[in-house]
């Protein structure tokens, strides 16, 4: 095979009719075989076989699939930034705007379930984007989860905790914008 030609190009001395049988051949992909050829180009199968073995069809379908396969690839990893682009973009807007709805919100309009939930939400994103490890960071130094338990607390010990969390969420919701409450 010249070297100026792809494989599955035409070759130089291959003729007409036998580039037009490779080209049928060629596109026929996994199901391709000479008798499939043969048949529906209404050629001798003796003639097929010929053309193959002399202009290395076999060779010249596997480069085919190897360069459509990275073709393939090419085009999804291209797609895929896009994509991820795309997200970004689109999480960055979302960003914006849910910390303009934070920046309105009255911490004392929550709940304490929604303290938590707030406060628990914002530490799994900040040790995400950290790259922590929510499993490792939830164990102590012997391995052994550390789950705070509050339903030992009483009341007042509970509304002192819900109370250091909001000041803890104000803090943050603060730092995010940049001022201090």
């Amino acid at each position: 095979m010249a070297d100026s030609a792809e494989a599955w190009e035409r070759q130089p001395g291959e003729s007409a009719a036998a580039w037009e049988a490779f080209a049928y051949y060629r596109d026929l992909g996994l199901s391709r075989s000479i008798s499939k050829v043969a048949g529906n180009l209404r050629k001798a199968r003796s003639l097929i076989e010929r053309w193959s073995t002399s202009h290395q069809w076999v060779i010249r379908a596997e480069a085919w699939d190897r360069e459509q396969d990275r073709l393939w690839r090419a085009e999804r990893q291209q797609a895929s930034r896009e994509v991820a682009r795309r997200h970004a973009r689109l999480a960055t807007a979302a960003q914006a705007k849910i910390v303009a709805q934070l920046q309105q919100l009255d911490p004392s309009r929550l709940s304490p379930s929604d303290v938590i939930r707030w406060l628990e939400a914002t530490v799994r994103i900040e040790r995400q984007a950290y790259g922590i490890d929510l499993a490792e960071a939830a164990t102590t130094t012997n391995g052994t989860p550390h789950i705070p338990d509050v339903s030992e607390l009483t009341d007042e010990e509970r509304r002192a905790r819900m109370e250091q969390l909001r000041r803890e969420l104000e803090s943050r919701i603060g730092a995010m914008d940049g001022s201090q409450p």
